[in-house]
């Protein structure tokens, strides 16, 4: 049986979608604490992982088929999305380090990318959808 959404571009663009999703909330998150002392900026982190995760792909190595196997070439639905807190320096005494210019432009930037990566989604669906219907 072919999987048709295992392939390693659905798969990145359904990551990608997951990883605005959630650069969303927390971006949101960090302007409703703007006036929290002590509140730390949060990021997500997937870019870097994504990229190194695609890089390594092509590279001959084995494949782990049995949990009893050695690692080997590493898919990219293992890619993680993680939330990590920047502790960097403050511009306030009370301690919170949230820049509100700083988050609009991140949330202008991840909309962006959100946008893209759905219409990208959206024409691999209606090609499967041609192919389905017989190209009608």
């Amino acid at each position: 049986m072919i999987d048709l959404f295992s392939n390693n571009a659905f798969v990145a663009l359904q990551k990608g979608l997951d990883a605005t999703s959630l650069r969303q909330q927390v971006i949101a998150n960090n302007v409703a604490n703007i006036n929290t002392p002590g509140y730390k900026t949060q990021d997500v982190s997937f870019e870097g992982e994504l990229k190194h995760a695609v890089d390594n792909i092509y590279e001959p190595q084995l494949e782990q088929t049995d949990p009893r196997h050695l690692p080997g070439v590493r898919s990219l639905s293992s890619v993680g999305i993680n939330v990590k807190t920047l502790g960097g320096t403050s511009m306030r005494e009370d301690g919170n380090n949230v820049d509100i210019d700083d988050e609009m432009s991140k949330l202008a930037e991840n909309n962006i990318r959100y946008n893209a990566m759905a219409q990208l989604m959206g024409s691999r669906f209606n090609m499967l959808r041609q192919a389905i219907n017989g190209g009608r």
